[in-house]
């Protein structure tokens, strides 16, 4: 059973610079959380989050890329990139973040 946690975590190491020709982030090799580091072993499903322009132009935008992974040691977690633009993107501490783990 999948726990929400949402809380930041913090790259390390390389990361997969193919998939940003495509408009999409980097997917870190490793990183860590609450003082422990994973490794990405394999990308189990990756999906997108998207949401209406905030100035009413109809016009939908990418607002988060979400990645199911499997980590070395066998855990299952969903982590993902926040994209945001203008002000908010200055003000941010992370821009990626845990969002669950388990299955």
């Amino acid at each position: 059973m999948a726990s929400f946690i949402s809380e930041p975590i913090y790259p390390a190491g390389d990361f997969d610079a193919t998939r940003m020709s495509f408009g999409e982030p980097g997917l870190p090799e490793k990183f860590r959380w609450r003082k422990q580091e994973f490794t990405v072993s394999a990308v189990l499903a990756k999906w997108k989050d998207y949401g209406d322009c905030k100035h009413g132009s109809g016009e939908r935008y990418v607002r988060k890329h979400f990645f199911r992974i499997k980590a070395v040691d066998g855990a299952v977690l969903t982590i993902y990139f926040q994209r945001t633009f203008g002000k908010a993107s200055a003000k941010m501490k992370s821009r990626w973040w845990l969002y669950s783990t388990g299955e």
